[in-house]
This record gives structure tokens, sequence and C-alpha cells, in this order.
């Protein structure tokens, strides 16, 4: 999930670092005074979960440790407390990503494991380029993936975030359960501010739920293998409904102002016909039945806005991360890495 962030780029995957926060987050909150630390002795809530691990099976001694050594983390708190999403227009978001070095990197991963899409577009339907595009604003390819420790990440949100605090047990709980099963040291692992981690930046439940073992080598490793990486992302997508072959977005053309009847940029399920939103004054550009159900999107720019109307696969994104931007620029950036291809770049 991505979440941009005031920074400048966090992009979820962000920045020269991150931007963007994993399937899935899109929450803020107000920083509490740091505590004295996750010691488990000391820390009541941090003894609930190492009780909750250890009735799933993990060792009581190994999961204190982990907790002993967790840091608390303020700098967590204050990224959460300010996403830049909602202080962007379309156009400032869109520039972040619709870059020529983004899409010739693009046309270059996919080229460089082509066989792996071709798979992964057999097996899950979805194209090659969506799959780069999402990769692509995630972590720029792998290239960015993140500079906080996950364990300080999750238990700092865990027990500090002011909304959200349950979500995150859940999230940590399942990083530490993942990390150990499969005999990886949970303190070496980086990712986002949020915990998103790996190539795809999927948050720890994410990984659990949707990665997969694409090489077949007994491993679903989403932090250094790109076969994995692009396997986990296509069935993430055809396990949340992508239809193969469907349209994302088609354009259309409105008013100076966004009709008041009309409500936009919701990432729900396509909830508004064709023919209503046109009784409205937005015209969609494509050839469309009337009956069709979009999803309507006024994006702002500089000087008035750019309509659009999202299809079904446009939710799908939205289930990536919650934000009608995100869906969009990973639409934008996945028709452009096609176009370069189409036009002879790599692969």
């Amino acid at each position: 999930m991505t979440v941009i962030n005031a920074r400048g780029r966090r992009l979820k995957h962000w920045g020269a670092a991150l931007v963007m926060v994993a399937p899935l987050l899109g929450m803020s909150g107000v920083a509490k005074a740091a505590p004295d630390g996750f010691a488990p002795a000391t820390h009541p809530e941090t003894a609930k979960l190492v009780d909750e691990l250890v009735a799933k099976g993990l060792d009581r001694d190994r999961v204190t440790e982990l907790m002993n050594q967790a840091d608390y983390s303020q700098k967590v708190l204050d990224a959460m407390s300010r996403p830049a999403e909602g202080h962007l227009r379309w156009d400032q978001y869109r520039a972040i990503f619709m870059k020529q070095s983004r899409i010739e990197a693009g046309v270059k991963f996919i080229a460089e494991h082509r066989e792996t899409f071709d798979r992964a577009q057999a097996e899950y339907g979805v194209p090659p380029e969506v799959i780069a595009a999402i990769i692509g604003v995630e972590t720029f390819f792998g290239k960015h993936t993140g500079t906080h420790r996950v364990i300080d990440s999750l238990s700092t949100l865990a027990f500090d975030h002011p909304r959200r605090g349950k979500f995150f047990r859940g999230e940590l709980a399942a990083f530490l359960q993942l990390t150990i099963e499969q005999g990886i040291d949970p303190l070496s692992i980086k990712g986002s501010y949020a915990g998103a981690m790996g190539y795809p930046q999927f948050i720890p439940t994410s990984y659990q739920a949707y990665a997969v073992d694409f090489d077949g080598d007994g491993v679903r490793d989403l932090w250094h293998n790109p076969v994995d990486a692009i396997g986990s992302v296509g069935n993430y997508f055809a396990r949340h409904g992508w239809k193969a072959g469907a349209p994302v977005v088609s354009a259309a053309d409105g008013p100076g102002t966004p009709p008041s009847s009309v409500t936009f940029n919701k990432t729900k399920k396509p909830y508004m016909s064709v023919s209503a939103l046109e009784a409205a004054g937005v015209q969609v550009a494509d050839d469309v039945a009337g009956n069709t159900q979009v999803i309507p999107l006024a994006l702002d720019l500089k000087q008035g806005y750019r309509y659009a109307v999202g299809f079904d696969n446009f939710y799908v994104i939205t289930r990536y991360n919650h934000s009608h931007m995100y869906a969009m620029a990973v639409d934008e950036l996945s028709r452009a890495i096609k176009r370069r291809l189409e036009d002879g770049g790599a692969g």
C-alpha cells in the first residue's frame, strides 16, 4: 500500500526512499509521548502480545527477547500524522511517478523478467505492465524498499498509535510469526514507516495471505526475490477480483466545477451508472453502455479538473492502496510502460 508523505516523496515505498505505504493504509494521528519501551516485563500490552504469539506456537523466550530489542520511534508516529496525499493536487502527485526514468526502469524490469511476467499473466490474468507499475510506484522496482526497522515501526504503532493500535498489533503479531517461521531475523528487516516490506511493500498480513513462492524454491521471499514479488502482486490482484482484458479507466469531459449531484473519487465498488453521470454533465469519452457502473473521478489540477471514470479493475487497484490518486498513478504508469514497449523498448 502507498501513502505519500509530506517529506517530499514518501512514497510508500518512497523518496529517494519511500513514499508509499503498502496495500491498504491511509491513516493519521497525533503522536504521544515516548513510552519507557516495549519490554514485556514493564509494558502490559506487549506482554499480552507475547501471550498471543505463544498460543500460536511461538517460543516465549524468543518472542520476549525480540520485543525487548524493539525501539520506540517518534519519527514513525510523526510520519503517520502527516500523509501528503491530502495536500497534493493530482498533477503534483502524478509528477512523482510519471518520470521518464521510472518508465524506462519499468521497461527494463519487464525485459529482465519477461518469462516471469508472462507466466504471471497466464496464471492470474494481470498484464505485465500493471504488475510492473505497482512495483514501480511502490519501490522503484526494488530500489527503495524502506529504511525503518519493521519491528520498531510496528511496535510503536501497535502500542502508541492513537486510533489504529489494534490494527497494528495484528500486523506486529503477523510480522513476528512470519519471520520466525521462515527462519528470518526480525531485527534485520527494514521497510516503510507503516511496516510495509519488500519489492511490493506488502504489510505482514498481506504477506501471509497473498505472497506466493513463484520460483518454486520453497520460500516466499518478497524482500530479495523479484520473481516471487511479481507472482505475489498478480495473485493479490486476482484474489481481489481482477478481470483479465477488462478496462481500468476511461477519460471523460466535464464542467469547470464538479457537479454537486455527483459523488466523486470514492474508492468503493463502482456505484454510479454512465447514463446518470452523463445526465449530470460528465461525458465518458469511450463507448460505454449507459447501465455500466463506474467510479466518477474528478482530479484537481492547478487550473480546473481532469475527469475520468474507473471500472471494476480500478477498484481492484484501490484494494492495494485505498487512494484514487494512487490507482490513477498506477494506471498511467502502466500505460506509459506499455506504450514504450510497443514502440520498441526492451523486451
